[in-house]
């Protein structure tokens, strides 16, 4: 309780909204970097490419992108030299949602509907009668090249429709709808685009056998070609293809009687790509810092991140590799001994109606602070030492934390942290700050939890040279 007097109102209430600022900002993975990317751009972070040749300077900042849904960024400290550790914290950019289909164009009994692949362990029935619309990335090809532009329609133009309970007398006992079938969007009805004529071409809706689409824009409903052209400026044989997801329409808000709340989508893990941005550009003492500070935020945590720009590639081993370069041979070897991962995700709160869920002794609550996470399989990647250097950091700055470790008799989720440290070999802490309704449409976390999330991360990134300094492992 003292702990949380101790936070300015004002100053949570301000975080909390740049939060929901942050959230509305990004529908899909390629907004929630190109958000990051405008947030370090005009905190005086320099673009680094991949393909070229780096110069990194000490008191620099700096940041590079993978594919569009992966950014990681860093300050080098004043002192730092080749060899030196790291200070990282990492979080995903990605959450789960309905995806849209190569093909996509289906019609069903006189409706435009949407074919669309589930993405990640979502709360799916959350996404039945949500306004929707669709928000990623599309390759248009313009002045001889491709060119890959953000794109959200923001308007509800989607619907996933229930079943009335007249025809389904059991769905409030046992609702478990075929997703390929029965959880199809709604784009439109075939009845009034004829009356609109909003297009000029058609397609059949499945080609026969042997036959092949004649553009990639037959392959789908002509209204929602004409909606992403329209708000692209450009036209139906521009496009060559698209990376789409499916997001509410409705704002993300401060709710609570006592405006404590916030309701929002994606906070998993949007909070702790929030976060670690704020907490990189407001940390000070870089002049004095001997470490790299970083933040790893990656695509593809919700699937298991094995893909190139997932935690499981070899992105964050290349950037430390190039980071340590012009030391001696073993400069990078002797980093990763030196330096400790943050790996930021977001923890189960409590839940008053249903409290026996959660180990009895270990239940965090709203409010509490971030929350350390353990488990003695490996789901995550926790330490008495990576704990204790947390806990450290979290004291120098006046951040409570909570402990959170799950029931014999009950699953655990994982998070990027296992899979970086052991293949990196580094040691790692797993953290996360509690919400409930993780992974419905529409989730719910506390406002003092965003505050004190930024405050741990950026006591990490200043704090942490001296800490690991004083750590004696015998």
């Amino acid at each position: 309780m003292a702990a949380l007097r101790s936070l300015s109102s004002e100053d949570i209430l301000c975080t909390a909204k740049k939060l929901l600022s942050f959230v509305d900002a990004s529908p899909s993975p390629y907004h929630v970097v190109a958000e990051c990317k405008k947030r370090l751009n005009s905190a005086g972070f320099s673009e680094l490419r991949e393909r070229e040749e780096w110069k990194v300077e000490p008191n620099g900042k700096y940041f590079v992108t993978r594919n569009q849904s992966t950014i990681v960024a860093f300050t080098v400290g004043g002192q730092y030299r080749a060899g030196n550790g790291f200070s990282i914290v990492g979080a995903h950019t990605d959450s789960p949602c309905p995806r849209l289909k190569p093909i996509t164009r289906k019609n069903k009994h006189g409706y435009l509907c949407v074919g669309v692949e589930f993405y990640g362990g979502g709360i799916w029935n959350t996404w039945y009668d949500r306004d929707l619309t669709v928000a990623g990335r599309v390759v248009v090809r313009e002045d001889g090249k491709l060119h890959s532009r953000l794109v959200h329609i923001n308007k509800p133009i989607l619907r996933i429709p229930h079943l009335c309970i007249h025809l389904q007398r059991d769905m409030n006992t046992q609702f478990g709808p075929n997703l390929e079938t029965e959880a199809v969007p709604v784009l439109g009805t075939r009845m009034m685009e004829q009356v609109n004529s909003p297009v000029t071409y058609s397609a059949p809706s499945k080609p026969d056998d042997g036959q092949s689409y004649t553009t990639e824009a037959d392959k789908h409903q002509p209204l929602l070609m004409k909606l992403l052209c329209e708000e692209l400026k450009c036209t139906l044989d521009q496009v060559s293809d698209f990376e789409l997801c499916l997001c509410d329409t409705q704002p993300s808000a401060i709710g609570g009687a006592l405006e404590e709340f916030v309701f929002a989508p994606r906070l998993d893990n949007l909070m702790n790509c929030f976060a670690s941005v704020e907490a990189l550009t407001d940390a000070y003492g870089l002049d004095n810092d001997s470490t790299v500070r970083v933040i790893t935020l990656f695509d593809n945590e919700e699937v298991g991140s094995n893909s190139a720009q997932g935690a499981a590639s070899t992105l964050t081993e290349l950037i430390l590799r190039r980071l340590s370069d012009g030391g001696a041979a073993t400069a990078f070897e002797r980093a990763v001994s030196r330096s400790v991962l943050m790996s930021a995700d977001q923890a189960h709160a409590v839940h008053p109606n249903y409290s026996e869920k959660h180990e009895a002794d270990l239940r965090p609550n709203l409010h509490g602070g971030p929350v350390l996470k353990y488990n003695a399989n490996q789901k995550y990647a926790t330490t008495a030492v990576t704990s204790a250097i947390v806990r450290e950091a979290a004291r120098r700055r006046g951040v409570p934390l909570q402990d959170v470790c799950v029931r014999n008799d009950s699953t655990c989720g994982s998070t990027i942290g296992p899979i970086l440290s052991a293949k990196l070999g580094m040691r790692t802490v797993d953290v996360g700050t509690p919400q409930l309704s993780m992974h419905s449409i529409r989730e719910m976390a506390c406002t003092t939890g965003i505050l004190q999330a930024k405050l741990l991360y950026q006591s990490f990134f200043e704090n942490f040279a001296d800490i690991e300094e004083s750590v004696i492992e015998d």
